[in-house]
């Protein structure tokens, strides 16, 4: 597999919640506005493609027997990283009032530190390939997590609030307030999963009928 291989299939091929569905939580409860699905999928991301390069730079001297605490100890420095620095630059309120981006996201920034995908991916690529493959195996299924939570924070907060990125769309009187609401996560990713879906088997006969 070459490099742009690594990068691209997380992308679409391999993304983590539209076709392999990990990391459902952060996914479902983060996601009730765009910027907070942004902004989540971007903090995995660095804490994905920094892990996966510093895993893959250790990886052969560490023992078998303590590989799993190894490797969420170097995740956990990392997610600490992304933590403060996020405290610091994202932790002032909105212009309206409402709860900073940090506040927001709360306890789901230190929990993606248990994160499935970040472990997944340096127990089955990380571990076992070169630093500047994992590199690009890291950013490749962070940015499709970031856009699967931006999609998906996007359907809800348009439906929920008829707006997107704080961008006023539609009137207020057309919200449908379950969006916002947990239910409401079910129900988009549903849809949006099915869609995915449909779009990958007309890609693929298209190609075969080409």
């Amino acid at each position: 597999m070459n490099h742009w291989e690594n990068f691209s299939k997380g992308l679409m091929k391999e993304n983590p919640i539209f076709v392999l569905v990990l990391g459902m939580c952060p996914t479902l409860a983060t996601t009730t506005s765009a910027l907070n699905g942004l902004s989540m999928g971007l903090a995995t991301t660095f804490v994905l493609m920094l892990s996966n390069v510093a895993i893959s730079l250790v990886s052969g001297w560490i023992p078998d027997k303590v590989r799993i605490p190894a490797y969420i100890v170097i995740i956990a420095s990392f997610v600490t990283m992304v933590d403060m620095v996020m405290a610091a630059f994202v932790n002032s309120p909105g212009p309206n009032g409402e709860p900073s981006i940090y506040d927001q996201l709360g306890i789901f920034i230190p929990l993606i530190v248990v994160n499935c995908i970040v472990l997944g991916r340096a127990e089955a690529f990380a571990a076992r390939n070169k630093a500047f493959s994992s590199l690009l195996d890291g950013a490749g299924i962070g940015l499709g997590f970031a856009f699967a939570l931006t999609l998906l924070g996007s359907v809800r907060e348009i439906l929920g609030n008829g707006s997107v990125f704080g961008l006023q769309l539609l009137p207020q009187t057309t919200n449908i307030l379950i969006f916002v609401l947990a239910p409401g996560a079910f129900i988009a990713l549903g849809y949006l999963i099915v869609l995915v879906n449909k779009l990958k088997r007309t890609v693929i006969i298209s190609k075969k009928q080409n």
